[in-house]
């Protein structure tokens, strides 16, 4: 997470103090744009760079032109923004950043090219001191969204006997993600990049820090950075002087030592802020940045994933940026809604899908402690794609702006390097192996693997790719592509085999709709396979974790039911409106890593209490983690739905099986309802109880007769 002050408040204090600001300024650039589609291919010939043409129409940015009237429009989209920018900052360096634009961008500003980028989903800043002025200037960024061979996403060429080689999700084009000026006066930190280590009761985090100069001559600097522990107390301080040549950087070193550190775990994330400042040889505050940081030790070893010293096998869905209200272009709202459901469905592992992924999503999944998998989107691509000269620079810059983004979050397992391509023959281990030592390289001591469909559908297929990735990572649709349901046990029986030092993480399964006659009966085999799948992963080891697809159905043009081109892929255990299906339930339920039990207490008068007994899954079970900080509450209410009793969130110990029990002052003689919730850390569900107490009387009804049903017969009475 990165925070840069509160950029509005310095904005308006440097226009109070004549445009003195203190502090790198940032200039929000989100909401009112203007927006047209360029099918003829005019804008540039039309002088479009200068402003919007007519026809342009109001939208707000974030935003993807492929919702509504253009939802099917492939090829340029022009966004045009008009902002007004204070005298006081036109003297200093202006960057313009994107958080993301899908997929090729051109952007202009005042009429003149500024820069351009490919890659649709991480950001990219572009130096524009000299194009701005004071009062007001005009930005274009053309976008082209069609994908190529070479491109990434691009066509999947493996597909080509299908027909159809457009890829597994929607085309949205446009400016997916915050668009913002940041102003430097000085010196800017560029980057902090976080290295952290752990020991029996101490960690260690070092910070290499990216300094910039931005004037034009020599400048000496002041580094401090303070780490903050989960409490907010400061533990650790460290302080570094510095010289930088003109227009230079350069990138120092600050080190911490954090005695008895609090854990970063699955599903109890502890986080630390680690802040550092940059000032100038007068004290002057030039820039600032944070980011968080969880001290965890995450190993491979005899087959299994180890967090902190201990064997965890986890479970998760994947979760595509898709949605009918906002496509790509995702709210904070939306993402937080969509990631408080799957803390509901006891998610701890996922990829979390194709491509690199916004900054609220990682900070999400840090909360919560979920352990991620982060892909760069090579979908299906054929051996001559993977051999392409202009596809591994282009894959080693989209993976170095995924890891700037993503690399000291404390969520990431590991980086994956594609999905579903020829990773078997030999330009597919090419690749492999230079994305491999390029990741090595740049962010040491992470895994670096891929997601294989050949080694479920093919698996005697030669794999060298396969045995030189840290781990393997299968797309095993047993019961529809993979094959039959019932082959799942002898292809992991093979696995085990065929790599038997390989941890597996099954990285997609699940039912695809089109392979049931409709979707409610799409979803019931969604359920049988999923339990039946599950089973059979739970029974080897060497299963580290499995991830369902999917969570919601998202737009796509392939997969799609008899006869359809455009549509919503049936997939999800939610629809695309986030409505829960059965398999909702069966997979919260499924995954649970806690058991629940609740025998009564019955004495005179009736009802008296309870006692319920909450276990652990036993170690090795899929899945199985240290439920660490959970707390429990129950409520009891009779018949009428009054309140019997009740108790606050109180700590659990759950290192092993506990006793939990409750009574109520007055016994109750009648029905009482009893439910009982486990709460993670962040108050989410782990699991529980719903229980119901009836009393049983002999020879009595539990109403009432209704005197109108009565025989008038005395005899019969």
């Amino acid at each position: 997470m990165r925070t840069i002050g509160n950029f509005l408040r310095l904005l308006i204090l440097a226009l109070a103090l004549g445009g003195h600001a203190t502090a790198a300024t940032r200039l929000d650039l989100d909401g009112a744009w203007r927006f047209r589609t360029d099918s003829k291919g005019e804008g540039l010939s039309a002088g479009w760079t200068a402003g919007p043409p007519e026809g342009a129409r109001a939208v707000t940015v974030p935003h993807t032109w492929n919702l509504g009237q253009d939802q099917a429009f492939d090829g340029v989209g022009w966004y045009f923004k008009t902002f007004v920018l204070p005298e006081g900052l036109t003297d200093r360096h202006v960057e313009l950043n994107f958080g993301g634009t899908f997929y090729k961008s051109r952007i202009f500003v005042n009429g003149v090219e500024a820069g351009a980028h490919e890659g649709g989903f991480t950001a990219y800043h572009l130096d524009v001191s000299k194009l701005v002025r004071p009062g007001e200037n005009r930005i274009a960024v053309a976008i082209d969204n069609r994908p190529s061979l070479a491109t990434i996403p691009g066509y999947a060429m493996r597909l080509q006997a299908s027909g159809n080689v457009w890829y597994d999700w929607w085309r949205n084009g446009g400016i997916l993600r915050d668009v913002w000026l940041s102003v430097a006066d000085g010196g800017l930190i560029r980057q902090q990049t976080i290295t952290q280590q752990l020991s029996a009761d101490r960690a260690t985090a070092v910070t290499r820090v990216r300094v910039e100069n931005v004037d034009a001559e020599t400048r000496a600097y002041r580094l401090t950075a303070a780490i903050e522990d989960p409490d907010g107390r400061v533990v650790g301080r460290a302080e570094q002087t510095l010289r930088v040549a003109a227009s230079g950087a350069a990138e120092p070193s600050l080190s911490f030592t954090v005695e008895r550190p609090q854990l970063w775990n699955v599903g109890a994330a502890k986080l630390y802020r680690l802040s550092v400042q940059l000032r100038d040889e007068d004290g002057r505050l030039l820039d600032e940045r944070t980011d968080t940081i969880g001290f965890r030790k995450i190993e491979i070893k005899d087959r299994k994933l180890y967090v902190n010293g201990r064997a965890v096998r986890l479970t998760g869905v994947t979760r595509h940026q898709d949605s009918p209200w906002e496509g790509q272009a995702e709210s904070a709202g939306t993402i937080r809604q969509d990631w408080n459901d799957l803390a509901a469905l006891h998610v701890t592992l996922t990829r979390p899908v194709h491509y690199p992924q916004p900054q609220a999503v990682l900070e999400e999944a840090d909360r919560q402690g979920v352990l991620l998998v982060p892909e760069i989107p090579i979908w299906q691509m054929n051996e001559a794609q993977l051999a392409d000269p202009r596809l591994l620079p282009l894959a080693k810059r989209q993976m170095d702006e995924m890891i700037a983004e993503a690399g000291n979050h404390p969520s990431v397992l590991a980086w994956s390097v594609m999905n579903e391509s020829d990773a078997s023959k030999p330009g597919g281990l090419a690749f492999f192996r230079a994305m491999k030592a390029h990741i090595n390289a740049l962010d040491p001591g992470r895994f670096v693997t891929f997601a294989d469909s050949d080694v479920s559908i093919a698996p005697w297929k030669p794999a060298q790719a396969l045995r030189e990735a840290d781990f393997i990572m299968a797309n095993a649709y047993f019961g529809t592509w993979s094959g039959g349901a019932g082959s799942v046990e002898p292809w992991l029986d093979f696995f085990d085999k065929a790599y038997p030092d390989k941890m597996l993480i099954i990285s997609e399964f699940g039912w695809p709709g089109p392979f049931s006659a409709d979707p409610k009966t799409a979803d019931a085999a969604r359920v049988e396979n999923l339990r039946g799948q599950m089973a059979a992963f739970e029974k080897r080891s060497f299963v580290g974790g499995a991830i369902f697809w999917t969570y919601q159905d998202y737009h796509s043009n392939r997969n799609l039911y008899a006869g359809s081109v455009d549509g919503y892929v049936d997939h999800g255990v939610v629809d695309e409106y986030r409505q829960r299906k059965p398999s909702y339930a069966a997979w919260e339920h499924r995954n649970r890593a806690l058991d629940v039990s609740v025998s009564w207490t019955v004495g005179e008068g009736g009802l008296k209490g309870f006692t319920a007994k909450v276990a652990p899954s036993a170690a090795g079970t899929l899945p199985s983690y240290p439920l660490i900080g959970q707390r429990v509450r129950w409520k009891a209410l009779d018949q009428n739905g009054a309140v019997v009793g009740e108790s606050p969130p109180t700590d659990i110990d759950l290192g092993a099986p506990a006793i939990v029990t409750g009574a109520w002052d007055k016994p109750v003689d009648g029905v009482v309802r009893l439910t009982l919730d486990v709460l993670t850390l962040t108050g989410v569900r782990s699991g529980g109880e719903t229980a119901e107490y009836r009393p049983f009387k002999l020879g009595s009804a539990p109403f009432p007769p209704d005197p109108a049903q009565l025989s008038s017969n005395p005899a019969v009475h």
